[in-house]
């Protein structure tokens, strides 16, 4: 087997180690964002690429086709793309809250200003 056979699988793991990358060493909660989205991508490939058959058709029993692709990763998929924003439209929501509360979205500010409180219960505002 060459390389290119399996291609769609060297681009889904370095897509999972750069989102993994992104999530553990930056303190920015947008970047932080970014990086679960990158990895959620790298999932959706992963399961996607085995689902397609070249040459395969839709499950629909006809005489004429003997090869079929299974529809049941990509339907699986739409639903975790579905998931996926709704969790960042979340996400999002928090950071803002964050925002206000903080005035910052930095981890490392977040935390000092945590410490630097009487019971450092988060409770700013």
């Amino acid at each position: 087997m060459s390389f290119w056979s399996h291609f769609s699988y060297a681009i889904t793991i370095f897509l999972m180690v750069a989102g993994l990358y992104i999530v553990i060493a930056r303190g920015n909660l947008i970047k932080k964002l970014v990086g679960l989205g990158v990895f959620q991508t790298s999932v959706y490939m992963l399961y996607i690429a085995p689902g397609k058959l070249i040459g395969g058709t839709a499950p629909i029993i006809d005489a004429n086709f003997k090869v079929y692709s299974n529809p049941l990763p990509h339907v699986l998929i739409l639903t975790a793309i579905v998931v996926g924003v709704a969790t960042l439209a979340l996400g999002l929501a928090l950071v803002v809250r964050i925002r206000e509360a903080y005035d910052t979205i930095e981890e490392d500010d977040i935390l000092a200003s945590d410490e630097g409180e009487p019971g450092g219960d988060g409770q700013r505002r």
